[in-house]
């Protein structure tokens, strides 16, 4: 059987750089849907599954940082890559605080975004297909199930995002010891770089929050090191 091809969703308003790049990745085996603007990117995902966007900054009707918030209401994970002709600091930033994968500058190399694309949805696939030989945890009052992604509390269920999920699981892995930044970074993410870290710290806030209800279990912040989810033995 023909494997299903990756499906990405690419919105850039420039029609010539936007078909040139079209082209280039269903040259390369992708199926790639090209939105003009935000308003149609939007819609795009919003009708369809996609494995991975790929998102212009500057357009018309809604630009690229407002169509990722809106997507990232519909789906808190998918790969999302922003492209654009904007590169100061704060500009970058603001990208990866909205959960971008990668802020790639234009003018880029095409070969480039091409291994990325892929590295990103290799990370994917491997962290999907992953089993874990233990799935249920007990947290002091908590119970995580890591293969429904779930954690209960008092009669409450909270649903995990895959990434809240797999650190969540790491952490149990490594319960009252230290679990490296380093090895967290490259598992979920791909790599250990300043912005992946940032948008780890992120998701140890999501956690705590969730762990918020149980005064005995903490998740300790290591600084430099990485972190340690402390549970009553």
């Amino acid at each position: 059987m023909e494997k299903e091809k990756y499906k990405i969703l690419l919105v850039e308003d420039d029609t010539n750089f936007g078909q040139v790049l079209k082209n280039y990745l269903e040259l390369n085996d992708f199926v790639v849907e090209l939105a003009r603007d935000g308003i149609l990117g939007l819609a795009a995902f919003r009708r369809e599954k996609f494995d991975i966007c790929l998102l212009d900054v500057m357009m018309p009707n809604m630009d690229g940082f407002t169509l990722a918030e809106e997507i990232r209401n519909v789906d808190p994970d998918v790969p999302l890559f922003f492209l654009s002709a904007k590169s100061m600091k704060e500009d970058i930033l603001n990208g990866y605080k909205l959960g971008a994968d990668d802020y790639i500058t234009k003018p880029f190399d095409s070969e480039v975004l091409l291994h990325k694309i892929k590295a990103v949805l290799k990370r994917n696939q491997e962290l999907q297909e992953k089993q874990h030989s233990q799935v249920e945890f007990h947290i002091a009052s908590y119970h995580f199930n890591s293969k429904l992604r779930t954690l209960q509390h008092d009669g409450q269920t909270q649903t995990l995002s895959p990434k809240e999920n797999e650190l969540l699981l790491m952490l149990c892995e490594y319960k009252n010891d230290l679990l490296p930044r380093e090895t967290a970074l490259k598992r979920i993410w791909g790599s250990d770089t300043y912005f992946n870290g940032r948008s780890m710290d992120v998701y140890i806030a999501k956690l705590r929050k969730y762990l918020k209800e149980d005064s005995a279990v903490e998740i300790v912040n290591i600084h430099g090191n990485g972190f340690r989810l402390v549970v009553p033995e």
